[in-house]
């Protein structure tokens, strides 16, 4: 394996110098550097990848075994070795009767059947046959949960406004009290739904915020009060203890990681905002991407060549960052979304035997929805030290025909701005322009400095026909995909997360002392903050 990482490397050092531009003397460069699955388009061709890097890469793929990884994976062998689970998201939305085993059981018509329950449900609260505890239809939903019990759902239901016809989704995630009461505020208890979304009903941060609620909604509708809750929990003593009827409790197994959750129960916030109907759509888009995974030739898998240009970028190149730059304001949380579900599974520094890592693992994901960024970071992508690979994202159409110029500028701005990446303006295109403004002398070469483009920055493009519940599909399990290709050449578990429990253990033990208790075993800083924040 190091040969390839060898060669690897000296392609690139070979390629010094040479732009990105004049790759595409290669007529066909797109073509190969593209690939299209069900409307599905990325382009990365505007990359320093060459086809000779392209074929290494590949070669690294084979040598570090990422198909038989994959095929592990879906056929639920125990791949989270840490854990010793399997790990079968993609089983959620997986269709035919073909069984699954997972230690010795069929897993399949455990899913059937959690899915006709959350449509059942989702149906009773939307059309009004599970009505309020005091009459008339639920015009309202409050999640409350946090990482993937709401990062998903939440990016999801905004993602989807122009498909929603059920009643208005909230969410609140953070123990600052200040998001539960400015949402809770503004509604009604007497016809809100509060759903309590924790695996184990244990989790500090969303217990603390569900009791809060469950006391407005007491406040409201006395004793009434347990017929405004459902849970997303496998801790059914839990959740009976709370007095919230089994027949509103949707549970999941273990081998579905939170950041993986969306497609099951945590969705049901997803489901009941746009329906049963187009939920399944949204499954179908992200198993046709599966499909597409588990039987593309490599050189057409589009998860696979997007996990490729990752290790491209993270470890031939050395870039420490990437930028998610949606343009489509529905995406606006898909920074975010895709922050956790990269960062917390590849931001790893031991391998799968619990070796410290040779090379670089997981990049910072971080993002916003354009053309926002335009006026606020790209300055820094632009002509900033540091090179930062872009992933814009963009639609054909919008939901929005009589705001068609709208889109259309939209559409401009997205490939204005990865040419403008690639392109750059160069020092004497910028001493022109100095010169045509009427500077001179030495005014004029500093004008023209500051007006100098790099160019030669690396971006990827993906594009789908229009935002719909299938192509938002595609769109999640394809990064999904590609996280789990680049853990596998990395070679570490991209499916645990033990990095979020130190400072979940230390919180618990610092609650008391915030409130009083001693605090001297705690270093000197730490002890000055708590006194500083004591009130």
């Amino acid at each position: 394996m190091s040969d390839i990482w060898n060669k690897l490397q000296e392609n690139h050092s070979a390629a010094d110098g040479r732009t990105i531009i004049s790759l595409f003397d290669d007529p066909e460069r797109f073509d190969r550097f593209s690939v299209e699955t069900d409307g599905l388009l990325l382009d990365f061709s505007k990359t320093g990848i060459d086809r000779a890097a392209l074929d290494l890469l590949q070669d690294l793929a084979d040598d570090r075994g990422v198909a038989g990884k994959r095929d592990a994976m879906f056929r639920g062998e125990r791949i989270n070795r840490s854990e010793d689970r399997a790990v079968l998201h993609t089983a959620l939305r997986a269709s035919g009767s073909e069984p699954l085993i997972v230690d010795g059981e069929d897993v399949r018509p455990g899913i059937r059947e959690t899915l006709r329950a959350m449509e059942n449900f989702a149906d009773g609260i939307r059309s009004g046959r599970i009505p309020a505890a005091k009459g008339g239809a639920f015009t309202d939903v409050v999640n409350i949960g946090i990482g993937g019990s709401d990062l998903g759902p939440v990016m999801a239901v905004r993602a989807l406004s122009p498909y929603h016809n059920g009643p208005r989704c909230h969410f609140v995630s953070n123990v600052d009290g200040a998001q539960i009461s400015d949402t809770l505020q503004k509604l009604d208890p007497r016809s809100t739904l509060v759903i309590i979304a924790s695996k184990t009903f244990t989790t500090i941060e969303t217990m603390t915020n569900a009791e809060t609620a469950i006391s407005w909604l007491k406040n409201a509708l006395g004793s009434k009060a347990v017929s405004h809750l459902a849970a997303v929990s496998t801790a059914l003593d839990k959740t009976a203890g709370m007095g919230i009827s089994p027949e509103r409790v949707f549970g999941f197994a273990d081998w579905v990681g939170g950041r993986y959750s969306l497609w099951g129960p945590v969705g049901l916030p997803i489901m009941l905002a746009i329906g049963p109907a187009e939920f399944r759509n949204f499954l179908a888009g992200a198993r046709a991407m599966d499909t597409h995974f588990l039987t593309a030739p490599a050189d057409r898998n589009m998860p696979l060549l997007m996990g490729l240009v990752g290790i491209w970028h993270r470890n031939i190149c050395r870039y420490p960052t990437r930028a998610i730059l949606p343009y489509d304001q529905r995406l606006a949380k898909l920074p975010a979304y895709l922050q956790q579900l990269d960062m917390e599974s590849n931001g790893k520094r031991v391998s799968n035997r619990g070796t410290p890592l040779e090379r670089s693992s997981g990049p910072v994901v971080w993002g916003e929805a354009g053309t926002n960024g335009q006026h606020a970071f790209y300055q820094l992508l632009h002509q900033g030290t540091e090179i930062i690979p872009a992933e814009l994202l963009v639609a054909a159409g919008s939901h929005e025909p009589s705001l068609r110029d709208h889109h259309d500028l939209l559409k401009a701005n997205c490939l204005a701005q990865s040419e403008a990446l690639m392109l750059g303006r160069s020092p004497e295109q910028a001493l022109e322009m100095a010169a045509a403004l009427g500077y001179t002398g030495e005014e004029q070469r500093v004008q023209a400095a500051y007006r100098t483009f790099p160019g030669n920055r690396p971006s990827m493009t993906l594009a789908y026909p229009l935002l719909t519940p299938f192509s938002l599909g595609q769109i999640i399990a394809l990064y999904e995909h590609r996280v789990f290709v680049e853990g596998a050449i990395w070679g570490i578990n991209s499916f645990d997360q033990w990095g979020v429990e130190l400072g979940k253990e230390l919180a618990s033990a610092l609650v008391p002392m915030i409130k009083g208790a001693p605090a001297e075993d705690k270093d000197l800083s730490t002890q000055a903050l708590i006194r500083k924040l004591s009130v």
